[in-house]
C-alpha cells in the first residue's frame, strides 16, 4: 500500500513513480511489492502472465535501491515495474513465446531493448501472455490460454501483445512491453483503452526478439499515457552492433512531444471503403472534433493500395515465419519427442509443438516461397508493399499525420472468431499498410462506446518522426482526459 496521504502507486504515471525513487520518496522495492500483490489479486481472472518470479523482481528492484542509497541516478524509469511480453529474451524468466515447443525455455542472455531498460532503472515484473509466437489478434492462440479483457472478461484483449496489453490495462503494471509486426501493440492497445506505440522500423533492436517476420517486427511501449509511451520508447531506441538493421541515431525527446500541442499539424483522415463498427466512427469523429479544436487541421487523404494490405501482409509475414521457425528442429532447444531417426523426430515435435495457427501460417509462407509460385505471390507481394510505401510518402506531402481507427470494432467476445482465421485476419486492416511502409504508429485512446468498450485511434506519421504521433496522442489525452482504470481495477 501507498503511505497515507499519498495516491496508489497504480494511479501514478510511470515518470511519478521515477520521481518518487529517484528523490528516495519511497523506495523501488515498495513499488515492486504493490505491483507484485496487483497481480497476485488480480490476475487468475485476467491471466495476462505467464511467468512472475517475486525474488527476480525484488533482486532488480534492490539495484535500483541501492543506487539512490549511493547518491547515484538510477536512470528515467528508476524502480518502475515493466510487464514484458514472452517472445523477449530476459536472464532470470522463461521465454515460451506462449507455444509449447518453448515450453521452461530460459535464454542465457537480455534481449537489446531489455538491457536499455535495466539500465535506465526499470524493474521488470514478468513475462506476459500472447499469441503463440505472436500470430494472432486476440491472445487465443497461447498454447498456455486466453487472456482477457480488464474491460469486460467475456471479451478478448486484442493481441497478439494482449498480456501486456491486458496488465496495463488493469494497472497490475505501469508500464508493458510488446512486439508488433502487423498491429499487435497498436490493436491490442485500443481494445484495452491505452496508448501502444512501435517506432520507426529499426529505431529498436530486434536482438533478443523471437522472430516473427524479420522485415516487419517492432518492438514497442504499451502505457497509460502518451508522455510514458515516449519515455518507454525513447529508452529502448538507439543503436545495436547486434542488429544490422538499427539506426545508430540517438533519439529525441519525444516525451516532449505529448505536451506540444498540435496547432498548426496537418492531420490527415484516412477514408476508407472497409466500414468501420458505427461506435468506432462515432469516436473518431470525435477525436477529430477535438483536433480540430486544438488548432489542427484536418484533411482527408486516400492510400490507393492499402487495400491489398492484408493480402500482402499475410504473403510477406507467413513466408519470413516459415523460414525464422525452421529453427524449432528438436535439436538445439525446444520441446524434443523421442523418436527412431532425426526425421520422425523433428516432424513429431514440430507437430506437438506448434499449435494450429502456427502451422496454418508456416503452411502459408512455405507455399508462397515454394519454386514456381515465389514469383506469382512473394514477389508480387513485394512490390505491392513498395506501392503502398509510395501512397503514404504521397499523403505526407499534404499532411504531417495520418489517421483511422485502430480496430474497425471494439473488443469482441472470446470465441468469436477463433473458427474463422479471416475474420481474424481482417481486425488488423488498418494496422498493417504502416507495418508494411516501415512507418510509426501508435494507438490513443479515443473515448469509448455507449456499452463502455475502449476505442482507440490511430495515428501514422512519417519515417523519424515519432514526435508528430506524440503530439496527437498528447493532445487527444488533454481533450479526453486520462485513460481511467476498469472499475474493478480501480
Amino acid at each position: 500500500m501507498s503511505a497515507p496521504g499519498r495516491k496508489p502507486f497504480h494511479h501514478m504515471t510511470a515518470r511519478e513513480i521515477a520521481g518518487g525513487v529517484r528523490s528516495g520518496a519511497f523506495t523501488a522495492k515498495s513499488v515492486a511489492k504493490h505491483f507484485l500483490d496487483r497481480v497476485k489479486k488480480h490476475d487468475p481472472k485476467l491471466h495476462a502472465f505467464l511467468a512472475v518470479d517475486p525474488d527476480v523482481t525484488q533482486v532488480h528492484a534492490a539495484r535500483v535501491d541501492q543506487a539512490v542509497a549511493a547518491g547515484r541516478d538510477p536512470g528515467p524509469l528508476a524502480g518502475v515495474p515493466v510487464a514484458l511480453k514472452d517472445n523477449l529474451c530476459i536472464r532470470g524468466l522463461p521465454t515460451t513465446c506462449a507455444s509449447k515447443i518453448l515450453e521452461g525455455w530460459r535464454p542465457p542472455y537480455d534481449a537489446d531493448a531489455v538491457t536499455k531498460l535495466l539500465a535506465a532503472g526499470a524493474v521488470p515484473l514478468g513475462k506476459t501472455n500472447l499469441d503463440e509466437f505472436a500470430m494472432g489478434s486476440s491472445t487465443e492462440n497461447s498454447a498456455f490460454g486466453p487472456t482477457r479483457n480488464p474491460w469486460d472478461l467475456t471479451r478478448v484483449p486484442g493481441g497478439s501483445s494482449g498480456g501486456s496489453a491486458a496488465a496495463v490495462g488493469a494497472g497490475l503494471a505501469p508500464l508493458g512491453l510488446g512486439s508488433d509486426t502487423g498491429g499487435s501493440i497498436r490493436q491490442p492497445a485500443a481494445l484495452c483503452g491505452i496508448v501502444g506505440a512501435m517506432g520507426t522500423y529499426g529505431r529498436v533492436s530486434r536482438r533478443g526478439l523471437v522472430a516473427f517476420g524479420s522485415s516487419l517486427d517492432r518492438i514497442g511501449p504499451l502505457a497509460r499515457n502518451a508522455a510514458d509511451a515516449a519515455l518507454l520508447l525513447s529508452v529502448m531506441s538507439g543503436g545495436d552492433a547486434g542488429d544490422a538493421t538499427t539506426l545508430r541515431e540517438a533519439p529525441p525527446d519525444w516525451a516532449a512531444a505529448a505536451s506540444a500541442g498540435v496547432a498548426g499539424l496537418r492531420i490527415g483522415v484516412l477514408r476508407s471503403e472497409i466500414a468501420s463498427d458505427a461506435d468506432v466512427t462515432a469516436r473518431q469523429d470525435a477525436a477529430l472534433d477535438a483536433l480540430r479544436a486544438a488548432g489542427a487541421a484536418i484533411v482527408e487523404v486516400t492510400l490507393p493500395h492499402a487495400g491489398h494490405a492484408i493480402a500482402v501482409y499475410y504473403l510477406v509475414a507467413p513466408s519470413e515465419a516459415s523460414s525464422n521457425l525452421a529453427r524449432f528442429d528438436a535439436v538445439r532447444y525446444g520441446l524434443r519427442v523421442p523418436a527412431d531417426d532425426l526425421a520422425s523426430m523433428t516432424s513429431g515435435s514440430r507437430e506437438q509443438g506448434f499449435g494450429p495457427e502456427v502451422k496454418r501460417r508456416i503452411l502459408l509462407g512455405t507455399f508462397a516461397l515454394s519454386a514456381g509460385y515465389s514469383d506469382a505471390f512473394y514477389e508480387k507481394a513485394l512490390r505491392v508493399r513498395r506501392l503502398i510505401a509510395n501512397d503514404f510518402a504521397a499523403a505526407f506531402a499534404s499532411c504531417d499525420v495520418v489517421v483511422c481507427p485502430t480496430s474497425p470494432f471494439p473488443a469482441f467476445p472470446l470465441g468469436s472468431k477463433a473458427d474463422d482465421p479471416l475474420a481474424m485476419y481482417l481486425c488488423d486492416v488498418f494496422a498493417t499498410p504502416a507495418s508494411l511502409a516501415g512507418l510509426p504508429a501508435l494507438s490513443a485512446p479515443a473515448g469509448a462506446t455507449p456499452s463502455g468498450l475502449p476505442v482507440g485511434l490511430q495515428v501514422v506519421a512519417p519515417a523519424l518522426r515519432e514526435d508528430q504521433m506524440f503530439r496527437v496522442a498528447g493532445a487527444l489525452e488533454t481533450a479526453f482526459g486520462p485513460a481511467p482504470l476498469p472499475e474493478a481495477y480501480r
